[in-house]
């Protein structure tokens, strides 16, 4: 029997992220559970196709959009299950177990996230996300989504739209559970522009997204 999991990661000059990334995914081939690794990339011009390559990866190119790559990838994937991870989330070690001893439920499934600081600001930002995917079962991109291919089909897949194509696939998906494991992303956003001001504009933006704002002026203002 085929392994079960297609891993799918959307890229945009992802090179360094990609080397810290990938070799936590060598315990989901030992454990049997990866199929395949699609990386989706718009366009990169560094070393990520490369890499990509020389670890075998299926390689699918297009305009550089994260819904739109997360689309095109997850179309091609052949698992029975799809994880979705962004280019600089790594998962722990021993995150086979949770994985395993999820899949028999057959629903939906996210991981805790730690990010790679240190500090009030990353704890903060850190236990509002984990409190928010545990009460509203809303998590974000950069906790890696787990899902059963037939679930996201059943829900249309990502939208194409530059920004809250994760947002916009949770809330169409059945409740998304929350796995005991932590993810740990890259803070580098937050460190250039705040813990508080960031975190503050990530919330904004949902707020605005939920009350009907535009996706692609949305993506404008959060690239200012």
């Amino acid at each position: 029997m085929p392994a079960p999991i297609s891993i799918v990661i959307p890229t945009l000059n992802a090179g360094e992220a990609l080397s810290e990334s990938l070799p936590a995914l060598v315990e989901g081939l030992h454990a049997g559970l990866i199929r395949e690794l699609i990386v989706t990339d718009g366009g990169s011009t560094d070393r990520t196709l490369e890499i990509a390559d020389e670890v075998g990866a299926r390689i699918v190119t297009g305009a550089p959009s994260r819904g739109g790559q997360l689309r095109r990838g997850c179309a091609v994937a052949k698992g029975e299950w799809l994880l979705v991870l962004h280019s600089d989330t790594v998962l722990p070690d021993g995150w086979t177990k949770d994985v395993a001893e999820h899949l028999p439920s057959g629903q939906p499934a996210a991981f805790r996230l730690a990010f790679r600081a240190k500090g009030f600001g990353p704890s903060w930002v850190a236990g509002w996300a984990n409190l928010r995917s545990r009460i509203f079962g809303l998590p974000y991109g950069d906790q890696g989504l787990l899902v059963p291919r037939r679930i996201y089909d059943q829900a249309g897949g990502y939208p194409d739209q530059p920004l809250m194509e994760d947002v916009a696939l949770v809330r169409a998906l059945p409740r998304v559970a929350l796995l005991n494991a932590r993810v740990v992303t890259s803070a580098a956003r937050y460190v250039r522009d705040g813990w508080v001001r960031r975190g503050a504009r990530n919330l904004w933006t949902l707020t605005r997204y939920f009350l009907g704002a535009d996706p692609e002026q949305l993506a404008q203002a959060y690239r200012r």
